[in-house]
């Protein structure tokens, strides 16, 4: 039995071939084919095109986008959302994560290909460039009020509970620095 679940998900590879039909590198290669970027597509898709359970389909899907998001190096996707229009939220983005970085020295930046996720034990905040004026702070903050400035997150991201929008550097204020401690501190 497996002991913790990178055991578990090297036993489910380990079964693939018997248990799908194949084994996780040709699996790799229809993910690749398939020209899915979301999680929740490619699972459906392996399950509904390919008969896939839904452990495994979830497993594959993991895997894969784990291993295409190491194919580009954390830098190149901070340059990439912050390129052309977006070039100006930069500064802000540089300013928020110096000072997240001083929260701790288990601060760890997750870089994805829409955001920047901030991690300790597990995500407490997430930096993303959302149009070419604005960039969002999401906070998991779950239970804490909102305020004018500390919204819901609505449908902005599920992984958080609280946005703040920022349109320039001033805004990285004392105010969301202590906002995004609190998250940090709970996570």
């Amino acid at each position: 039995m497996a002991k913790t679940p990178d055991d578990a998900a090297a036993t489910m590879i380990a079964n693939l071939p018997e248990k799908t039909g194949k084994a996780m590198p040709a699996w790799l290669k229809i993910a690749a084919r398939a020209g899915l970027e979301k999680h929740g597509q490619l699972v459906k898709f392996l399950k509904e095109e390919h008969g896939v359970t839904h452990g495994y389909a979830n497993l594959i899907a993991h895997t894969f986008l784990k291993s295409s998001a190491m194919s580009s190096s954390d830098g190149d996707l901070i340059e990439a959302q912050y390129a052309g229009p977006k070039a100006e939220l930069r500064a802000i983005y540089d300013k928020l994560l110096a000072a997240t970085k001083k929260l701790g020295k288990d601060v760890e930046v997750a870089p994805k290909k829409a955001y920047a996720s901030l991690r300790r034990s597990k995500q407490f905040a997430l930096f993303q460039p959302s149009t070419k004026t604005r960039l969002d702070v999401g906070l998991n903050l779950k239970g804490d009020p909102t305020t004018k400035r500390l919204e819901a997150s609505g449908s902005f991201n599920s992984m958080c509970s609280h946005r703040v929008r920022l349109s320039s550097p001033a805004d990285v204020d004392a105010e969301l620095i202590g906002w995004i401690r609190a998250a940090y501190d709970r996570a």
